[in-house]
């Protein structure tokens, strides 16, 4: 018999937060912006842009919840939850789930360091449109108006992924007059 203690109906609540934000974070990209994508950088291929949006997106949701989640265990239960939700994604050939994993950490990886990346002659924005419009296509033009498209879709992906991230777990809620970190025995 499993004991339902309150931290286990904690660990319970947290796994449906993290559920919800990365069931919104696996919405599909708008179709203006695969056709657009399609056309910029990958050769006409709406499915190749179709599943670069959705890695970027993904990509997105799992660093801004590392960046701006409350708690820290917040991060590692969203990867959870993404592999959770790739597992059953009906969009994913079963025979295709590794490669789709696979091809997800690839992406994962570069978007990680434009994302995290600090200093520079370019801004992360910048960054990350320069990945998306790189595994988009190897010959993509990294400037001029694919940049800045892909830079602004990139944009409107943290937005909602942030929005998305108050809406799963709350809005933080600190005094003014204290540092988190002296908040709730952070010091």
């Amino acid at each position: 018999m499993i004991p339902f203690t309150s931290e286990w109906r904690a660990a319970q609540a947290r796994q449906q937060n993290a559920r919800r934000y990365v069931g919104a974070a696996m919405a599909d990209p708008l179709d203006d912006d695969v056709r657009w994508l399609s056309g910029a950088a990958a050769a006409g291929d709406e499915d190749h842009a179709r599943w670069e949006l959705r890695y970027a997106r993904l990509s997105t949701a799992v660093f801004v919840a590392e960046r701006d989640a409350l708690d820290d265990r917040t991060g590692s239960e969203i990867v959870a939850a993404l592999h959770e939700g790739l597992a059953t994604d009906e969009r994913i050939a079963p025979d295709l789930r590794v490669l789709a994993e696979r091809q997800l950490s690839d992406r994962m990886q570069g978007y990680r360091e434009a994302f995290f990346s600090r200093g520079g002659a370019t801004g992360t924005s910048e960054n990350l449109g320069r990945v998306l419009l790189s595994f988009a296509s190897d010959g993509a033009r990294s400037a001029g108006a694919p940049l800045a498209r892909a830079t602004a879709v990139l944009a409107g992906y943290s937005l909602e992924c942030n929005a998305a991230l108050r809406e799963a777990y709350g809005t933080a809620n600190l005094p003014e007059h204290l540092p988190p970190s002296e908040v709730a025995g952070g010091k």
